[in-house]
């Protein structure tokens, strides 16, 4: 008898505890070879995103927010790739390997932790003039782009060209924004000293928000704690105002406001993985419909989770309507109730549904500044900074991850920044569906015709 095979496509938050969590429940399976378990990820880490806009800023290396697989995962096979594709009819995933090679790879089980990509809208010249902040290609591309602005415009002594490149733009008013600009104010504002010919006037961030109100999860009184303190710091904040036009010089309002820059950071949200809306299956808000025990309709043997799986909140007052948030927070919990439905769908028992009362948020604004919601209570200032930085350090999933990122704050406190440009990146475009690897899902029809050919 051949052994089960349970594929979880995706390493993330919800991918690499589900996987962490089946080892566990099936390791007397596994040790039998009655199941495997088959991880596909294009990368041999996990990304622990809350900290990237620290990684942007300087504070803490790259290699800090990664949390290796090969440490992580102990008894399941890792497939290096991207999942392009999904037959469900069929069970198959389509893999496209990093060696470019496409292969078919059945599962008995399938664990969906696609997570999400950066949300784009059609506004002309975003895409090619647009940078996103959500993977380590990205960050790394955003801290050098941000220092070769600075050094060009010392190097200027066109005024126009100087103003341009000294002010940079952030789209989108929730935690990725607004952290990412509050922590790379600090770094341009560090930087000032190495660069005695800029006066530092001309430095300035700008963070736009179509909504009314700046992180609007925090509550009212948070939010405006935290528009309260960007403002102070000088950051421009402007609020109910979109993006009409974006091009390599300048950035249009919807509010008829033209703003020299060379710098738009897009982070106004995110959506599911492409690969999800090619299921030919119900969405809902473009996340895969899917029911309390994590299961996808008509399918009792995929199961979706994380940023790509409409989950009701059982904690909600309506859960009939309401969704779970697609944060850190639910996708570990999700993935532990997925792991433990896989398991039971396999040895025949009951599955169970996924409830949790939410803990709260926490927000990064750099140095000793920040805002914390944890369990209702409202928290500002260092007491803020303790409990952000205290909550992620206990969501890191390795000792020696924890130790790293300890390390660096440490160091960064006492020894501050070099403000190294690496440049590896030189040359690259800066497209965020480039740097996010979007454009290699496959269709409905070609999964069809996949499927057509493989028959016959």
């Amino acid at each position: 008898m051949s052994a089960q095979r349970i594929v979880v496509v995706g390493a993330g938050f919800a991918g690499l505890k589900c996987v962490q969590r089946l080892e566990r429940e099936l390791k007397g399976e596994l040790a039998r070879g009655e199941v495997e378990i088959v991880v596909v990820n294009p990368h041999d880490y996990m990304l622990y995103l809350p900290l990237l806009p620290q990684v942007a800023a300087g504070v803490i290396t790259a290699q800090s927010v990664t949390v290796p697989l090969p440490r992580a995962i102990h008894r399941s096979q890792r497939l290096p790739g991207q999942v392009i594709g999904l037959d469900l009819q069929r069970k198959v995933a389509v893999v496209k390997k990093i060696s470019e090679d496409v292969v078919d790879l059945p599962y008995d089980r399938l664990v969906i932790t696609a997570g999400s990509v950066t949300r784009q809208f059609d506004i002309p010249g975003l895409e090619e003039h647009g940078l996103g902040m959500k993977n380590l290609g990205e960050a790394a591309y955003l801290r050098d782009h941000v220092l070769s602005q600075l050094e060009l415009a010392n190097a200027s002594t066109d005024p126009e060209e100087r103003a341009a490149r000294c002010h940079f733009v952030v789209v989108g008013g929730g935690y990725a924004g607004t952290e990412t600009a509050a922590c790379l104010e600090l770094l341009t504002d560090a930087a000032m000293k190495r660069f005695p010919r800029l006066d530092p006037t001309l430095v300035k961030w700008t963070l736009v928000d179509i909504a009314p109100r700046l992180m609007p999860e925090l509550g009212q009184r948070l939010g405006e704690e935290a528009l309260d303190l960007l403002r102070r710091r000088g950051i421009g904040v402007r609020l109910e105002t979109g993006v009409e036009e974006v091009t390599a010089d300048s950035v249009t309002l919807t509010d008829g406001d033209t703003l020299p820059t060379k710098t738009l950071v897009w982070t106004a949200g995110v959506t599911a993985s492409p690969l999800v809306k090619q299921l030919g299956v119900e969405l809902v808000r473009g996340r895969v419909k899917c029911g309390t025990d994590l299961r996808l309709d008509g399918y009792d043997e995929v199961f979706v989770l994380g940023d790509a799986a409409a989950v009701p909140d059982l904690t909600a007052e309506d859960p009939g309507s309401t969704l779970c948030p697609p944060t850190a927070q639910h996708a570990t919990r999700q993935a532990v109730v997925a792991a433990d439905n896989v398991v039971a769908s396999l040895r025949g028992e009951s599955l169970r549904e996924y409830k949790h009362h939410d803990l709260g948020l926490v927000v990064d604004l750099g140095g000793t500044q920040a805002v914390a919601h944890p369990l209702k209570l409202r928290l500002t200032g260092i007491v803020a900074q303790a409990v952000t930085r205290g909550y992620h350090l206990y969501a890191l999933p390795l000792t020696r991850t924890r130790a790293r990122v300890v390390a660096n704050w440490i160091l960064h406190f006492f020894g501050g920044d070099d403000f190294i440009r690496i440049g590896f990146l030189t040359g690259r475009k800066s497209e965020t569906s480039s740097f996010e690897e979007t454009r290699d899902y496959l269709s409905e029809e070609e999964i069809a015709k996949r499927a057509a050919s493989a028959a016959g």
